[in-house]
């Protein structure tokens, strides 16, 4: 007798239920890390001046682009890969770790020149935190595809914790010392050291002293494409911070990474949750088209509940939360409450478009990817030039900001059109997953307009009436949710 065979709806249920413990777990990590996180650099604002954080901001810019060579994307390749050798997994190790150690010194070579082409002196020896931090990641590279590779989602979201707390108590503590901007470049550092060892706890991996490139060349092929759409996507994250420092000097700089940290670090926490927890589901649900579909939509529907209202929300607080930040010298960060808003609107934007890469990367299609990060980079980049080039600072953050926004749509227009034409999901089945999230957004505009009529003005009060309205509508949105799904049951 044949053993039977799963029906076709077990699969595409056994991909929701993956997606779904990835969000949860991933998401409620990136909850209280992002928490964290803020509540941490809301207090180190208080022992920096905006020179010191906008100097901060630059190393670890450059940090983020020179971290993206780590592994060479060899970690996405192990993840999608059908099978895996222990002697492909020796080789790998120490091709990723001589990479990094190459790197590191590439960056301690460049630090000089980039203080001089900031002319900031003291920024070099910042660049020590990044150059060490790049083999403490490079080690934890192999780890984290196994545990991304076993859909361990619970282990990743431990990792990333510990690696979230051990940064911000760093950066904390040496900001409380007076170490001015060493305090962003030592908890940049401080993670990469928290990184390694949960990832060693978790998925412990002792490499075996031998080397084949043979054995890792399929590797490297798979991961030099997918690192090229992740070296265009770091530029692309950070290529903002290079450029507004560059025409406008640190202390602008800083007031821009107020506005920038608050709008889109939720937005990005989000997108790093997409990313861990969509790749490998997309991966196996690729097979059959009616089973991606599927999961894309359901991620769909997920991003837009869990971001649009926050960002919706920040808009409305923009103004006096920016009032009642102030620097180590007393200094007001009100403005940055524009850029705050048109960054906000934008991140909405941003979130939904981050999906299109681990749908052509979980599909075999790498290199269209970097395709895609390598337009977008080119268009950010041009508009940005642009502003610094024809606006003055006080308005040229606005003018960045606004860059941002207008990036994503012909994104988003070109990712809907690939979807429709490649794998037949109609435009309309795209917008769906919006619908609700629109209306919760409406509601939440009009509770924050009634409270502040009733309620009064005020910096405290209209926080607390934009953050009620939040609630309220993320309330709304999971009792839709629940009950769409029950009645989906019935």
């Amino acid at each position: 007798m044949e053993a039977p065979q799963p029906a076709p709806g077990d699969d595409r249920a056994r991909h929701r239920a993956h997606l779904g413990r990835g969000f949860n777990w991933l998401g409620g990590a990136t909850i209280i890390a992002k928490v964290t996180d803020f509540a941490t650099i809301l207090a180190v604002l208080l022992y920096l001046t905006k020179a010191q954080l906008g100097i901060g901001s630059l190393v670890i810019a450059f940090g983020m682009i020179v971290e993206a060579f780590d592994g060479l994307g060899t970690g996405d390749a192990l993840v999608q890969a059908p099978d895996i050798a222990r002697r492909q997994l020796d080789t790998l190790f120490w091709f990723i770790l001589a990479v990094a150690v190459a790197m590191a010194g590439a960056t301690l070579l460049a630090a000089p020149l980039v203080a001089r082409l900031y002319g900031v002196p003291g920024i070099a020896g910042l660049f020590l935190a990044v150059a060490l931090k790049q083999p403490l990641v490079a080690a934890a590279v192999i780890p984290l595809a196994r545990l991304n590779r076993g859909l361990r989602y619970e282990a990743i979201a431990v990792v990333n914790l510990s690696a979230t707390f051990g940064a911000a108590g760093t950066r904390l503590a040496i900001a409380i010392a007076g170490g001015g901007a060493w305090a962003l470049a030592g908890g940049y550092l401080a993670s990469g050291v928290f990184i390694l060892a949960g990832a060693g706890l978790a998925s412990p991996f002792r490499p075996r002293l031998r080397f084949r490139f043979g054995d890792i060349s399929p590797l490297l092929r798979f991961g030099l494409r997918s690192a090229s759409a992740n070296i265009f996507e770091q530029v692309f994250k950070n290529i903002d911070f290079l450029l507004v420092g560059w025409f406008y000097g640190a202390a602008a700089l800083a007031l821009y990474r107020v506005a920038f940290d608050v709008a889109m670090e939720p937005a990005m926490a989000i997108g790093t949750i997409i990313n861990r927890a969509a790749l490998p589901v997309f991966a196996r649900a690729a097979a059959v088209p009616a089973h991606l579909t599927d999961a894309l939509l359901w991620s769909l529907r997920r991003v837009a509940v869990l971001n649009a209202p926050l960002m919706m929300g920040l808009c409305l607080m923009a103004g006096p939360l920016m009032r009642l930040l102030h620097d180590a010298q007393g200094q007001s960060y009100a403005a940055a409450a524009w850029p705050l808003r048109i960054l906000a609107l934008a991140a909405i934007l941003r979130i939904v478009s981050q999906l299109i890469t681990p749908v052509l990367v979980g599909t075999g299609r790498p290199g269209r990817a970097a395709w895609v990060a390598a337009a977008t980079l080119g268009l950010l980049s041009l508009g940005i030039v642009a502003a610094g080039l024809y606006f003055p600072a006080r308005s040229g953050i606005i003018a960045v900001s606004c860059v941002w926004f207008a990036a994503y749509p012909p994104l988003l227009g070109w990712g809907a059109w690939y979807l429709h034409r490649h794998w037949r999901i109609g435009f309309g089945a795209l917008l769906r997953p919006f619908l609700a999230p629109g209306a919760g957004i409406a509601g939440l505009v009009l509770l924050d307009v009634v409270g502040r009529s009733v309620l009064g003005q005020g910096a405290v009060a209209e926080i607390g009436i934009a953050l009620g309205a939040t609630l309220l509508a993320y309330a709304g949105l999971f009792w839709h949710a629940r009950r769409t799904r029950h009645a989906g049951l019935a």
